[in-house]
């Protein structure tokens, strides 16, 4: 479990220094479903600090030179370690989808609310999603049924219709766009229908919008906290919650309406189409513990809070894991993870690294 869901008899930090540490007497509600269907909880994994940008200690398994992503850089790096087959994670830009892209595992967000987030530390409440990351769209798809508390059976699918679209192959190194592209041309080789798609114009300013989201809700929850202990606060922390505290309210509604522009216009576009095909991340692990790397392709599908996947798709010239993301509307966790299962028997990844 990440260490900002409640276990009851297990210290939760936040990864933060002590004035965070609480000892919770009663479960997280994902944690007390899981553990209702009989998951027995092997321990809390690192986080970084208040599941933000601060990078945690945690290495790759891949290359202890380079990161495991974050903020859930621990439930990425002992999912692939072969430490547990399932840890639970959060994902309010990329936390989830970015570290399982890293760490070479699958990683699985459902829509906004299909799991509730009661007993897990908030950083944004509009963004926050309780995700999994496993090694199989199976064992994700299982255990999300278990969260969600309802059946997201896989859909049977024998030939998806995917789209591309060119304006996130153009935000990804050259490596990477061509991967996916070749992706692409595999899956349609294997019976699927690609098309080319271009996103609405308000993806334009959903970035934007989607961090003063982020900025206002963050500092919501940490003002108690922060008037006494800011000086205890990681760097990226400190500035983001200052930020927050500085903008007007007017700036907060405007950036959700935006925000909430954006989902409007994608989900048409998203229902169209068995699921968007695109890269996780801009690049694999970056090298060095300094940055938990790059969330801004993952940012846009937490911002509309529509379900989304990401799945080992092979190895990058350095060795990494290369992945692919996969994103649907609203309320069709079972198409997409359909889509996923497909599209991992034709990947066929099986690599693992040597921990």
């Amino acid at each position: 479990m990440k260490d900002i869901f409640d276990v009851a008899g297990m210290p939760t930090t936040g990864g933060a220094r002590a004035f965070a540490h609480t000892r919770p007497t009663a479960d997280a509600a994902a944690v007390a479903r899981i553990r209702a269907a009989g998951a027995i909880v092997l321990g809390k994994t690192v986080t970084t600090e208040f599941a933000y940008r601060d990078p945690a200690p945690t290495r790759n398994p891949w290359n202890h030179g380079h990161t495991p992503g974050g903020s859930s850089a621990g439930s990425a790096a002992a999912v692939a370690a072969r430490m547990a087959p399932l840890a639970l994670g959060s994902q309010t830009v990329g936390s989830v989808l970015r570290p399982a892209a890293y760490c070479g595992v699958v990683g699985f967000k459902g829509a906004h609310g299909l799991v509730p987030v009661g007993g897990v530390i908030p950083l944004a409440w509009s963004l926050d999603h309780v995700g999994v990351l496993t090694r199989s769209v199976a064992d994700a798809a299982l255990a999300m049924s278990v969260l969600a508390a309802r059946d997201l059976e896989p859909w049977a699918l024998s030939a998806p219709r995917l789209a591309l679209a060119p304006e996130l192959l153009a935000r990804a190194t050259p490596e990477v766009a061509a991967h996916v592209e070749a992706v692409a041309d595999a899956f349609a080789r294997a019976g699927a229908t690609v098309s080319k798609v271009d996103l609405p114009p308000s993806f334009h300013e959903l970035s934007a919008a989607g961090l003063t989201v982020l900025e206002a809700e963050a500092a919501a929850y940490h003002q108690r906290w922060f008037a006494g202990h800011a000086d205890e606060y990681s760097p990226e922390m400190r500035s983001l919650v200052q930020a927050g505290l500085g903008l007007p309210a007017t700036a907060y509604v405007a950036a959700n309406r935006q925000r909430l522009a954006f989902r409007d216009d994608v989900m048409p576009l998203l229902s169209a189409h068995d699921a968007l095909l695109g890269p996780t991340a801009p690049a694999p692990a970056p090298s060095g513990l300094g940055s938990t790397g790059d969330g801004s392709l993952c940012a846009p599908w937490s911002n509309a809070g529509v379900p989304a996947i990401t799945l080992p798709s092979g190895l990058s010239s350095s060795g990494l894991p290369h992945a692919i993301q996969l994103v649907q509307a609203a309320g069709a966790s079972g198409r997409l993870l359909g889509v996923a299962a497909w599209c991992e028997r034709v990947l066929g990844f099986t690599q693992a690294p040597r921990v």
